[in-house]
């Protein structure tokens, strides 16, 4: 473990101190070190997506981030009495010629922020947030760079404090559907897109025997699911010309330890949605559940002639109606401009970007990214350049196959 005190004498200025409420920063290189902090605060009155969780985190970092050459970087910080205020989850390995803290979670994280009481979350300032950096510049870890990424600018209501540091727009935003409580099906979903789905698809899914909505709780019905899963999205994949991201072994293993850990609230880290008959498993959704949002992070749909139905279309009608159901306010689908997802999901949640720089080098190589992610926005955002890109992409990946064919011999 590795404990980093900002006490007066640290890098922090007097003005700074003077302002700011955090009162010291100690730097976690352990998880189970952070462990009963974490859980503390995810206990009360919090402010933090579901992608924040000690669980879900925990299973990425022994199943993938160990593996990728990340050691957690857990900044904590208290107040004056030295009771917990923030956690940030980062996690740290030399990137760029730099040593590059961000996130945890990587790419398997849909949203970033840090982990906070719901007080201080409305009540931290810049000031605030210049001495967590300073924390981690003073961090024996040697940071050069810190790259926020993906941060919501609100979250269930509330403001995201992070962002008075320096950001900028991500890449992609995010489809929103925002559900108002006490809301009747047709407020939320279209009804000609309800009407759609129910009468020219659900219905030849219902003759289909068994069919049925499932939100998979025990083990087994997990376990099951998972192994559809595993078997459906490679062949999915592969018909879209499209690389596998989960024919990693770490990636399969975090999966499957993620839907299977159990939440102190009862629920799972990672919930899992299944549309199925008794002959095989039609659509698969999974994703984060907080209570007040859903927020869905992958899935995939049979290879068999009822995917002519839209399954997935048909389950996220179902999952939308059954969070619904349960008083939620906010349902997406991930980010991108997937047709499906703005078919149901109307509004548009910008996310954003922040590259702090600790060191001389942090600061060029901040510079860098930053317009690295401005030209990316750009290109995503203009149509022609798009379809430029995605040709590209396209021959790049047909080069790929070519070269990996065997070659006849004269």
């Amino acid at each position: 473990m590795t404990m980093v005190a900002i006490s007066d004498g640290e890098p922090a200025s007097a003005g700074v101190r003077a302002m700011a409420r955090i009162a010291e920063v100690h730097v976690f290189d352990v998880m189970a070190d952070a462990e009963p902090i974490w859980r503390r605060l995810e206990a009360g009155p919090h402010w933090a997506t579901p992608f924040q969780r000690f669980d879900f985190l925990n299973s990425w970092q022994r199943q993938i981030g160990e593996a990728e050459g990340f050691r957690p970087c857990i900044a904590v910080a208290r107040d004056a009495a030295r009771r917990p205020l923030l956690l940030l989850p980062l996690a740290v390995r030399r990137e760029h010629g730099v040593q590059c803290a961000r996130f945890m979670g990587g790419k398997h994280t849909t949203f970033n922020a840090p982990v906070m009481t719901a007080d201080f979350a409305a009540a931290m300032t810049r000031a605030d947030c210049d001495t967590l950096l300073a924390g981690l510049r003073a961090s024996p870890a040697h940071i050069d760079l810190v790259v926020l990424e993906r941060q919501p600018a609100r979250w269930n209501g509330l403001p995201n404090p992070l962002l008075a540091l320096p950001t900028q727009p991500s890449v992609n935003a995010c489809p929103l559907l925002t559900i108002a409580p006490g809301a009747a099906p047709t407020d939320y979903i279209k009804n000609s897109l309800r009407r759609f789905l129910r009468n020219k698809k659900e219905r030849k899914l219902q003759a289909l025997p068994g069919y049925r909505h499932l939100a998979a709780d025990s083990d087994a019905d997990i376990a099951r699911i998972l192994d559809a899963f595993f078997l459906i999205k490679p062949q999915r994949m592969a018909a879209q010309g499209l690389p596998d991201i989960f024919a990693d072994p770490a990636v399969q293993g975090f999966v499957r330890a993620a839907c299977h850990a159990r939440l102190p609230s009862g629920g799972r880290a990672i919930a899992l949605h299944a549309l199925e008959c008794d002959a095989e498993v039609l659509a698969i959704f999974a994703g984060m559940a907080d209570g007040q949002r859903f927020s869905t992070m992958f899935g995939t749909y049979t290879m068999s002639e009822n995917a002519r139905f839209s399954p997935g279309m048909v389950l996220t009608r179902n999952m939308i109606d059954h969070y619904a159901g349960q008083g939620y306010t906010g349902f997406d689908l991930g980010v991108g401009d997937d047709g499906y997802k703005h078919a149901f999901c109307k509004d548009e949640e910008a996310l954003f970007d922040g590259f702090a720089g600790l060191s001389p080098r942090g600061c060029m190589t901040a510079a860098v990214l930053s317009q690295i992610a401005r030209a990316k926005r750009a290109i995503k955002q203009n149509p022609a350049l798009m379809a430029l890109a995605g040709r590209a992409r396209g021959l790049l990946r047909q080069g790929a196959r070519t070269q990996a064919e065997p070659q006849g011999s004269d």
